[in-house]
């Protein structure tokens, strides 16, 4: 092992994920920490308990700091990724004047402040953040949007339009200063170092929103390539230089490279949350039988899944588990059981039912965008699959590529910790040489002829027939809807 190293954190909404790396990309040691489970209180409040979010990532950290057995001394600089479009209101000295609102709460998108008389400041989950580090009120400009603050999406700054600051319900001088991607914050301070044993005086480095540094740390920076993060919020994105400001069937974001944007596809909403949530279902016996063959839950039942035919008989599943806020009444579905089906095809239509969805959201973006994708990569916990995998490139029909030995948002945020130490000489060029290369699965004509036929004729129709027949089963099961 030799320095410079870099520690990358990437604190999403299942955990929290610190990895300590070299100046070429390659992990020495790893840390996690799950977070709790989102407190929801009421109908479309859901908010993240007591201070999680800081909590989940000084485990992580503290667990990837034991893990190093390299020199402390060598560490040159932290990256910090957060999880985008959570909003947090903070006390004069930083503290939480309340939970941190998640981006699952329909606070989130709505002009929403505390009405806490505390509250001095707001911000998101990265401006919060930033500050537990190094005790800066600073936040990236590329973790926020228009929809939550008012934001000026060409300057990356707050905007100038005081009917904007009336519209949102905020004062500017509750915002934080805003940096770019690759700017330093601070230095971590003695208080954080005792928190995460990361040693203080290190600096602390800005990114971008978590899905903008993700796509960095899988190398996708081609503007024909397209990267699905398989999240709890699963989308699908490629970059490029101008900002468009009225899309209809995508919406622009700031990527993780200052002054480029990242186009982002419609997505789905507890999307990798569904094959826990069936796995779940099926209870402890399953698991038993899982460990003992030395196996996790995911890889005994793909093993059964395998060797279901593309389509699984005829099984769709559709993924509105979690309902858009515009349209509450819709629910998810699985339709065309019938007495082939086993485990294997509901969790073989799960996986179906996220590519195909993809699929229709990538192929609309593209078209408005005017280009032909020549590869996807998908990234995320999901991409470990073989079975996922081909069933991207087949519906897809393009090949479907994932980053070998790891990668993803804490290896982005590292990269952008590089660039700004010095280590390498700009994020470009840190992610070039600190991204690895990518194993392909090429599609299989067969299975994608299947595919296509599903999404052109069924599929892509399902909701119109179901939307009406749960519009009218929603109040009897929602009686406070009214």
């Amino acid at each position: 092992m030799a320095g410079p190293y870099l520690i990358g954190i990437d604190c999403g909404t299942q955990s929290a994920k610190v990895v300590v790396c070299d100046a070429l990309g390659n992990a020495v040691a790893r840390g996690q920490q799950v977070l709790r489970a989102m407190d929801r209180p009421r109908h479309g409040v859901v908010i993240h308990p007591d201070d999680d979010l800081w909590d989940s990532i000084a485990s992580a950290s503290r667990r990837a700091l034991d893990a190093f057995t390299g020199d402390l001394g060598e560490i040159v600089g932290v990256g910090l990724c957060t999880i985008r479009c959570c909003k947090a209101f903070l006390r004069a000295d930083g503290s939480l004047a309340e939970p941190v609102v998640s981006w699952m709460d329909d606070r989130a998108y709505r002009p929403y402040v505390s009405d806490d008389p505390t509250v001095v400041y707001a911000t998101t989950s990265s401006g919060y953040l930033a500050h537990r580090f190094t005790g800066e009120f600073k936040d990236t400009s590329a973790n926020n949007i228009a929809l939550q603050w008012p934001i000026d999406t060409d300057t990356w700054q707050w905007s100038d339009d005081p009917a904007l600051y009336e519209q949102f319900g905020v004062k500017r001088e509750m915002l934080l200063e805003l940096q770019m991607p690759g700017d330093v914050i601070g230095r971590v301070t003695e208080a954080a170092s005792a928190a995460t044993g990361i040693p203080a005086g290190i600096p602390v480095v800005q990114t971008a929103n978590d899905k903008a540094v993700e796509m960095l740390g899988t190398g996708s920076l081609g503007e024909t390539t397209a990267l699905v993060s398989l999240g709890t919020y699963i989308a699908a994105m490629v970059h490029g230089h101008e900002n468009h400001t009225d899309p209809t069937t995508f919406w622009t974001n700031f990527a993780c490279i200052p002054n480029h944007y990242l186009y982002e596809s419609n997505g789905v909403r507890r999307g990798m949350w569904m094959l826990t949530w069936f796995l779940d279902l099926l209870g402890p016996e399953m698991a038993e039988r899982a460990v003992s063959l030395g196996l996790s839950r995911e890889e005994y039942l793909e093993q059964e899944a395998a060797l279901v035919p593309a389509g699984s008989d005829g099984l769709m599943t559709v993924l509105d588990w979690l309902a858009p806020t515009d349209m509450p009444f819709r629910k998810g579905s699985m339709l065309g059981f019938d007495a082939r089906h086993t485990r294997g095809h509901i969790y073989r239509s799960i996986l179906e039912a996220i590519a195909l969805t993809m699929k229709l959201h990538v192929d609309a973006m593209c078209a408005e965008l005017g280009i032909t994708l020549d590869e996807i990569v998908v990234s995320g916990g999901g991409s470990n699959s073989p079975l996922f995998m081909s069933i991207f490139a087949d519906v897809f029909a393009i090949p479907a590529s994932r980053s070998i030995d790891g990668g993803g948002a804490s290896l982005g945020a590292a990269i952008c910790a590089a660039a700004a130490t010095g280590v390498h000489a700009d994020i470009e060029t840190a992610a070039t040489l600190m991204t690895k290369r990518r194993e392909s699965f090429a599609p299989n004509a067969a299975n994608g002829r299947i595919y296509q036929q599903m999404n052109e004729t069924v599929y892509q129709h399902i909701r119109s027939a179901t939307d009406a027949l749960f519009e009218r089963a929603y109040p009897i099961f929602h009686p406070d809807s009214h």
